[in-house]
């Protein structure tokens, strides 16, 4: 079955294109055991989350934001007498960070060749705008896409600001992503297109529990499924 009106296909890059979450639920593993003899990991971890949620709204997403949440964390779990080499440790886990290679997703760049063939293809994604740049360079896909866009964070606001741009009729654009929360929810509540391809992991604050009953919604498993429609 294929959808006739689509004319642009956006892309969410973080575990769409490229593997991203796994090095945070590393780096939040590797932060635990660092302070495991003033909490137990598992209050660290919930703590470490907590202030990540209250710095969110001024901080924004991305490895800088994480590496300023995990320093401030271990200020409050050791009372501010911690040794300052655990502040240089800390510093230079998210420094590794922002320099692990870029491993695409399996299929990823096979999908992306084929489809750009036929649409425009735009990649839409949320964090900071250097790290995004960098990881998109390094992975070798940026020539498949029409337009980039990076915003702070996904809302309809933001998909409808990017539809008017790309001068398209909502019912002409396709988002595919792997947060039902940030890819799919909102652009299904303008009334465009969202299929979703699951990660093996997500980050708690994009985990979405409800059902999805929306004729505009796919759920596939692999991105070369995306040709079944397209």
């Amino acid at each position: 079955m294929e959808i006739p009106s689509i004319k642009v296909i956006a892309f969410d890059a973080d575990d769409t294109l490229w593997v991203n979450e796994t090095f945070f639920r590393k780096a939040e593993e590797d932060f635990c055991e660092l302070v495991s003899a003033y909490l137990p990991k598992e209050e660290a971890n919930k703590l470490l989350f907590e202030i990540e949620m209250q710095n969110l709204g001024l901080y924004g997403y991305g490895i800088k934001p994480f590496t300023l949440s995990l320093i401030e964390a271990a200020i409050k779990i050791t009372n501010g007498n911690m040794d300052i080499a655990l502040v240089e440790t800390l510093i230079e886990r998210g420094k590794k960070m922002l320099q692990e290679p870029v491993e695409l997703i399996d299929g990823i760049e096979e999908t992306l060749e084929y489809l750009s063939k036929k649409y425009r293809l735009v990649m839409a994604t949320k964090g900071d705008l250097l790290d995004q740049e960098r990881k998109l360079i390094k992975s070798g896909l940026e020539k498949y896409f029409h337009h980039i866009e990076i915003v702070s964070d996904k809302t309809e606001k933001q998909y409808q600001k990017l539809v008017d741009h790309l001068d398209i009729d909502k019912s002409e654009f396709l988002m595919v992503g792997n947060s039902l929360k940030s890819d799919i929810l909102p652009v299904l509540n303008i009334g465009a297109y969202a299929f979703h391809i699951p990660f093996h992991t997500t980050w708690v604050h994009e985990v979405y529990n409800g059902t999805i009953d929306h004729p505009n919604f796919k759920s596939l498993t692999h991105s070369k499924e995306l040709l079944h429609y397209l």
